[in-house]
């Protein structure tokens, strides 16, 4: 083996479940320092839902976990860009309305 590798290591499924439910409470980050093991490790394990019958309770073990379709995400995010765009421009007015409205009263 090369120097400066780490040997690969295995794990059990009880393991992977706490250490997913440890980071969906503390984060990855904390999560994979507290145990030892790499922060991508984790997060991979979050992603194909390793724990996903302990995280929402409803799903059964070895099925993944539900995930809305692209098209309603998309149209999320659209709505929610939309009604940033329009908080950003109502600060905008009220902020040159202010800055007007104080060099009136000078």
């Amino acid at each position: 083996m090369k120097e400066g590798r780490l040997p690969k290591r295995q794990y059990t499924e009880e393991f992977k479940a706490e250490a997913v439910r440890l980071a969906a409470s503390v984060g990855g980050h904390e999560a994979a320092r507290r145990l030892g093991v790499p922060v991508a490790t984790v997060g991979n394990w979050s992603r194909r839902g390793i724990a996903s019958a302990a995280t929402s309770g409803a799903a059964v073990a070895g099925e993944a976990p539900a995930r809305r379709p692209v098209s309603e995400l998309e149209a999320e995010n659209s709505r929610l860009r939309r009604e940033l765009a329009e908080a950003k421009l109502d600060v905008e007015i009220l902020r040159k309305a202010t800055a007007y409205f104080a060099r009136g009263s000078r």
